[in-house]
């Protein structure tokens, strides 16, 4: 696990601070202002302490209650994250192994809409930020497209070297800005502490009641002050549940409740500075320090994002659920620390197409938050059902628990619902496409498996039937198969070309397993089949760094055997899908999981395999 987790509390809340709430700390750049934008309300005493009341019962129970007091005892061996919620989920012995399917796709809904999210929140974070330009000068009106774009290719090209070395500045950074947000926020209200009654619920009860179709269209804005609160989860496997609910409660709730209180104090003062309530907020003495302190921690929320979307992606491969990509780690001590280039340069060129589509932080915003909410969703419903089948909740006891989260997230979706004309289609648009990868990939590889085991010739009796047909060579040969029952198809090959069998033969499944992490002293299983043939099962946990090598010298140490890398020969089947009309998939699918799986990298690569020992033998699967 990484060394954060060695340091002490106060430092691991630190850095959790520069990691977890980059994104939902920087949503009072725009938020307060897209409320009243959302549904066109008029500044008013009403709408005012209606709107910020709205935010804070929702903020108190969407995230402190939902997120940080119930999701986070979703423990999955110290990680959380929508995978892991799958994977505990996937034990439950009270849910039938035929819905499991269902809890699949939900959870895959929600990985998928991640992606899209991931794709908005750096382009809306970093022009809200240089926006701020605008209200100093407007020398820079031309300009705040082009600069987010430099900033933003700055960013993206700094992945490939990881982000050790800024890492170091985030906490610092998102503290100072979180502790920014609190003093302008008390400033304002000390000019106008009547905003303060927000606290109360019947300004939101109030505002429903009378303005019951406004306060729906707002609530489409309101989520805007949530987004990024799925993070809290996801990244608790870094740093654990303690230091993440540490700062939340006693640092990032107060001072977002407090700059959006100030910023509502500004606009009971002077309702005109609806325009852009945040930084009309700031002293003109400030103005530009805190420009720059804006676009520093959103360059940080989007790191975040950015960091979320390779681990997620890579615990996805892990578990089989997208085709192999090549990733890079940045860091030798930091296992987190991952880089993705093609993911990476996807989501540039998709940030800049956005930016480029919809110029400003406020029409970016009418495609803000409908994916939010049906990550929100999918993540109770899931909780939910691990209530029910995991912890064995009664359903009465879950009724009365979740009724509430439902309710809320319901009305969020409906109210989204509506930005899909405007651009809400975006990161549905993305999400889809995702989902369609993701289950096409898995219903693939199924088939692949069922056909390879349909056709197969099973180990034992291969074994038992062998005789003295092939020549024996020296030196040692490795076969991966993914089911170590069955003759592996690249021996099956080589017996019949070659003519051949090495004098000792290891046949290396991995199995990928649903924790996190696996201990090394239970990362293999030896099973010698017979004198020339030896099982080897490898566990890996879906956030482990494969390394086959490196596992294999583990069992020659165990067996007594010199291991000589230059004596051993790993043969590796390329498979050839071809499509098939009469059974499988839809044509387009079967076409499309062809297109995957030619263009997935080499196994070798993978599992760190050198290429020079590498032989590859062709093999055709129809499905």
């Amino acid at each position: 696990m990484s060394h954060i987790k060695k340091a002490t509390l106060p430092a691991m809340t630190l850095a959790a601070l520069g990691v977890v709430f980059g994104d939902i700390g920087t949503s009072p750049l725009y938020a307060i202002q897209q409320c009243f934008a959302a549904a066109h309300i008029d500044v008013s005493e009403q709408s005012v302490l209606g709107i910020l009341s709205l935010i804070f019962w929702c903020m108190t129970l969407a995230i402190s209650i939902k997120y940080v007091s119930i999701v986070m005892r979703a423990d999955n061996n110290g990680e959380g994250g929508i995978m892991s919620l799958l994977a505990l989920n996937l034990r439950s012995k009270r849910i039938p192994e035929k819905s499991k399917i269902i809890l699949i796709a939900i959870a895959f809904i929600g990985a998928s809409l991640f992606f899209g999210d991931g794709i908005i929140t750096p382009a809306i974070s970093i022009l809200s930020a240089i926006e701020g330009l605008s209200i100093a000068t407007p020398v820079f009106n031309d300009w705040i497209e082009p600069i987010a774009l430099g900033i933003l290719a700055g960013l993206f090209a700094v992945q490939r070297h990881g982000t050790a070395v800024m890492g170091k500045f985030f906490g610092p950074i998102t503290m100072t800005w979180f502790l920014a947000l609190g003093v302008l926020g008390i400033w304002s209200i000390v000019q106008t502490p009547v905003v303060l009654s927000m606290l109360s619920p019947h300004w939101a009860i109030e505002f429903i009641w009378h303005q019951p179709l406004v306060a729906f269209f707002t609530m489409g804005a309101v989520i805007l002050t949530l987004t990024g609160g799925e993070a809290l989860y996801a990244d608790m496997g870094h740093f654990g549940a303690k230091p993440i609910r540490l700062a939340w409660f006693f640092v990032v709730m107060p001072c977002l409740l407090l700059n959006y209180a100030g910023q509502g104090a500004l606009l009971l003062r002077s309702p005109e500075s609806i325009t852009n309530p945040f930084y009309l907020m700031v002293p003109k003495w400030a103005l530009y320090p805190m420009i720059a302190l804006a676009t520093a921690a959103a360059v940080i929320a989007s790191q975040a994002v950015i960091t979320g979307v390779f681990s997620m992606a890579k615990q996805a491969i892990q578990l089989g659920y997208l085709p192999r990509l090549s990733v890079q780690q940045t860091s030798e001590s930091e296992q987190g620390q991952i880089y993705v280039p093609f993911l990476n340069w996807t989501l540039f060129i998709s940030v800049v197409i956005l930016i480029l589509l919809f110029e400003n932080s406020s029409n970016l915003a009418s495609a803000y938050g409908v994916a939010v909410t049906m990550t929100m969703l999918c993540s109770t419903i899931l909780i939910s059902l691990l209530a029910y089948g995991y912890w064995n909740w009664s359903i009465l006891k879950i009724i009365l628990v979740f009724t509430p989260f439902f309710i809320v997230d319901f009305i969020f979706v409906g109210s989204t619902s509506l930005k899909i004309i405007a651009g809400g289609w975006v990161p549905i648009a993305i999400g889809a496409v995702v989902f369609i990868l993701l289950m096409t990939w898995k219903r693939g590889r199924e088939l692949m498996h069922e056909k390879l085991e349909k056709d197969a010739l099973p180990l034992q009796t291969f074994i038992k039937h062998l005789g003295d047909t092939a020549q024996i060579i020296s030196g040692h040969a490795v076969f991966m198969t993914s089911n170590p029952k069955i003759v592996p198809h690249a021996m099956l090959h080589n017996l019949k070309h070659n003519k051949v069998l090495h004098e000792l033969n290891f046949l290396i499944t991995v199995v990928t397993q649903d924790i996190p992490y696996v201990d090394e002293q239970e990362r293999i299983y030896i099973d010698p089949l017979s004198e020339r043939f030896i099982k080897i099962m490898v566990y890996y946990g879906f956030k482990d760094e494969p390394d086959i090598p490196k596992a294999l010298a583990q069992a020659y140490a165990e067996m007594g055997l010199e291991f000589n890398m230059m004596q051993i020969s790993f043969f590796i089947s390329r498979d050839r899908v071809i499509s098939t009309p009469e059974e499988g998939m839809a044509p387009w699918r079967e076409k499309l999981f062809i297109s995957m799986q030619r263009n997935t990298s080499a196994v070798s690569d993978f599992y760190q395999i050198p290429s020079n020992r590498v032989v590859e033998m062709g093999s055709q699967i129809e499905i």
